[in-house]
This record gives structure tokens, C-alpha cells and sequence, in this order.
């Protein structure tokens, strides 16, 4: 069998024929799309289309059952490949905020950047105060997580990521837990970082922050990508009948 071709670093992130099964289920059926450096793509959807598997196999939460994932050239599905090394130079936020809730703020920022980066107390904390501002909160350093705001607390966890200093960052329905009054204030910070040029994978329920922000949106429904273009195409005069049912139900 033909080995396939070494991926360059074209792409921040290139996936090829991925398949995903949980089981007999099989959730994710043959995904191709690249991210470029730089570059927002937003992925829709409906529940259960396999958007958050495939988010959770770009930094290997989850192990593909078939297919080749590349982050900057690298082939993150070989077998050989450094996880830890490779999950370091992407930046995750979750639905739930995983805070640990018996931690300061600034010691959730600054844990794995002494474990992890192997960075000294005083240059940890230098991050963590800098991307605390980056994110509005930096009058926040000294409180516990259970006396913020779910707003709050997802502004923390994207402080916390970025606080490793990744290339990229995957944000999986980040919005889908807060109040509707919080939700803004998380999207602003996205809005910040797609400006300073963060490359992002974004799932998200969303439509306006993917109309405004999003360089590219993928419509996925059972566990395909229907359709991607930028957001004038797809979320104005989507092409296929599936991707417009589905916006006609959310937009």
C-alpha cells in the first residue's frame, strides 16, 4: 500500500480522510480540511454531527481510528510522536471552564507553565498577569474560581491557555454553558485574539461571532463536512439543503 505523502507546514492544521468510531458508532466519516496559519475557521453544526470529536482529535483527546492529522507539518497521528510536546503548542478551552477550584487564579495560569514549560515562579506569573490583562482580568489574580462569574471563569481558562504560549487554539462551544448576559464577554476576548492574528478552531453555536469573525465556516451534519466557504457564502446562500435547514432552525 502506498505510504501517504509528508505533510508540509503549509497548513497550521491539515486533516486527511479522518475517520472516528466509538465502538459501532461511527461519528466522524471521512473528514478532509486544512486550517491556515493565522486563519479562524468556525465549525457548525447540528448536536451530535461529530464537530467536538473532531476538535478533540486535533490535539489527540481523542485517538482517531483512521486518518492523518498534521499540526505544522507534523504528523500528530504517528504512532512515535511526542502527545505531550505536540498538545503543548495548542491551546484548548472547553465547554466546562476545568479550573481547579481550590487554586488562585494565578496559580491555575501559572501550574503547567513551571511543570509543563519548566518555567521559574517569577517568569510563570509574569505570563499570568500579562494574559490576565489580555483578557480583562487582571484584578481577578488573587480570587478563587468559585467566586467569579461563568463568564469570568472561561475568560481564566482562555488566560490559562494562552499563558503556555501556543501556536493555535481549538475552542470547543466555549459560550454553550454561560448565561446569555456572560456570553458576550467571552466572545469579545475571542474577537481580540482572532485580531492579534491567533490561528483558531472554533466550534460554536454562534452565528453572529462566526459571521463577524470567522475567515471560513465548516458545516458539518453526520459526521461529514457538508459544505465550507467564507461566512458570506455559507451562512447567506448556503448551497446544500441540509446547511440551510439547519440555519433556518438557528438563525
Amino acid at each position: 500500500m502506498a505510504t501517504a505523502p509528508a505533510s508540509t507546514a503549509t497548513h497550521a492544521i491539515e486533516i486527511r480522510d479522518l475517520h472516528k468510531y466509538f465502538g459501532d458508532l461511527q461519528v466522524l466519516k471521512g473528514i478532509d480540511f486544512t486550517v491556515g496559519h493565522g486563519e479562524v475557521v468556525c465549525v457548525i453544526g447540528p448536536s451530535g454531527s461529530g464537530k467536538s470529536t473532531l476538535l478533540r482529535c486535533v490535539n489527540r483527546l481523542e485517538e482517531p481510528t483512521s486518518g492523518q492529522i498534521f499540526v505544522e507539518g507534523e504528523d500528530i497521528t504517528d504512532p512515535d510522536v511526542d502527545v505531550d510536546a505536540v498538545r503543548s503548542r495548542i491551546g484548548m478551552v472547553f465547554q466546562s471552564f476545568n479550573l481547579f477550584p481550590h487554586l488562585s487564579v494565578l496559580r491555575n495560569l501559572t501550574l503547567a507553565q513551571q511543570r509543563v514549560r519548566k518555567r521559574s515562579k517569577a517568569d510563570a506569573a509574569k505570563t499570568a498577569h500579562s494574559n490576565l490583562e489580555r483578557v480583562g482580568l487582571i484584578d481577578k489574580v488573587d480570587a478563587y474560581p468559585a467566586h467569579l462569574s461563568g463568564g469570568q471563569q472561561q475568560r481564566v481558562a482562555i488566560a490559562r491557555a494562552l499563558s503556555m504560549d501556543p501556536d493555535m487554539m481549538l475552542f470547543d462551544e466555549p459560550t454553550s454553558a454561560l448565561d446569555p448576559e456572560l456570553v458576550g464577554e467571552v466572545l469579545e476576548v475571542m474577537r481580540r485574539l482572532a485580531h492579534e492574528g491567533m490561528t483558531m478552531m472554533v466550534v460554536t453555536h454562534e452565528m453572529g461571532f462566526a459571521r463577524e469573525v470567522a475567515d471560513r465556516v465548516v458545516f458539518m451534519d453526520g459526521g461529514v463536512v457538508v459544505e465550507e466557504g467564507p461566512p458570506s457564502d455559507i451562512l447567506v446562500n448556503p448551497q446544500h439543503e441540509r446547511t440551510r435547514r439547519f440555519l433556518q432552525m438557528v438563525l
